[in-house]
């Protein structure tokens, strides 16, 4: 997956911010919140694009009224996504202001309409949200634009992930990232299950990531840890603004810290290394060694009391040792030389 000058899978974890409701109904307070996004350390940020007549259907039935023990019970579903919607006509004016400042802006689209508006702007990636997994027509809709794609698992099964890869990859869409999620606002840590996101890459053979919506930040360090690709976290400039998301969401402060947090996961993962660099090389002077511990004298029988395995390292390897032991002295030895092969015959 190649993003402007970010290549997924091979550097970095992509990190991404994701804007959802937290814009205020104000264009400014969403234009901040990218540029906060991009203080904070964060490659990208993510739009949602929808409105509440594409989503869902304007109905007062019990099925439309929310009521699972959420943040959100005693809402309908429309009432919802229309305080929560990002207008489509700001849409523009954000990809500018987060391609001005290096940032890589896309979109979770949620019909085909939002996808033909994202085209118009050349979205870099899409990304299906976790309960459009099994919205196929919209899965290969999106897939068919050929741009890298990112699919959210929160309540799918293994047939769910199953199916929408294979209907990427039947339009020629191979770009494929799997995040783990957890659909809870907020999710409890228990809940999590991050070894989820090294078996998706081998049981799928894609990349793999998190979607997190914990309260902290130790979530997306430990799912870098697990070999994550990408990390994707609610983003808000000021909890104050509110809005549907703003209780689980990070704020500049915290999410800069997630973003170190990552990194510094990052270093101490670094790579698959056995290389004997001239460093390793040094410290081996510290390992253990043979050594005459004794003044011995020519001929003398080498026992295991005058050659021990001790440290430093500057005697013969102590794998030697017992084949060693009962040979004779060349010559006389001062207690305290490391072993060498011209000490013994």
């Amino acid at each position: 997956m190649k993003i402007d000058n970010f290549k997924l899978g091979t550097e970095a974890v992509f990190i991404i911010a994701e804007l959802s409701a937290n814009h205020g109904h104000d264009i400014e307070i969403a234009k901040e919140t990218i540029r906060a996004a991009k203080r904070a350390g964060a490659d990208a940020i993510k739009l949602q694009t929808y409105t509440a007549d594409t989503i869902t259907f304007n109905g007062t039935q019990k099925h439309f009224k929310i009521n699972q023990g959420t943040h959100w019970d005693g809402q309908y579903l429309y009432d919802l996504y229309k305080e929560a919607a990002l207008p489509w006509a700001w849409h523009d004016e954000l990809f500018k202001t987060a391609k001005k400042i290096g940032l890589v802006c896309f979109s979770s689209p949620f019909d085909f309409s939002a996808v033909d508006l994202l085209e118009e702007l050349d979205c870099p990636i899409y990304k299906i949200a976790s309960f459009e997994i099994t919205d196929i027509p919209l899965i290969k809709y999106v897939a068919s634009k050929g741009k890298p794609i990112i699919i959210s698992t929160g309540i799918a099964t293994i047939e769910d992930i199953e199916l929408a890869i294979k209907t990427c990859k039947n339009v020629g869409n191979s770009d494929i990232t799997i995040l783990k999620c957890t659909s809870a606002y907020p999710a409890a840590p228990e809940d999590a299950n991050l070894l989820t996101i090294p078996d998706i890459s081998l049981r799928f053979g894609v990349k793999s990531g998190l979607s997190d919506h914990t309260m902290g930040i130790e979530g997306p360090m430990i799912a870098t840890a697990l070999g994550a690709k990408v990390i994707e976290k609610h983003f808000i400039l000021d909890k104050k603004i509110g809005g549907a998301d703003a209780h689980f969401s990070l704020n500049e402060n915290e999410f800069k810290q997630m973003v170190d947090a990552v990194r510094l996961a990052e270093k101490f993962m670094g790579k698959v290394d056995y290389e004997m660099t001239e460093k390793k090389k040094k410290s081996r002077e510290f390992s253990r060694s043979l050594f005459v511990v004794e003044n011995v004298k020519r001929n003398e029988i080498i026992t295991k009391k005058n050659v021990r395995s001790i440290r430093p390292g500057y005697g013969l390897h102590p794998k030697i040792y017992n084949n060693i032991l009962g040979k004779k002295f060349k010559s006389d030895i001062e207690q305290g030389t490391p072993l060498k092969k011209e000490h013994f015959a």
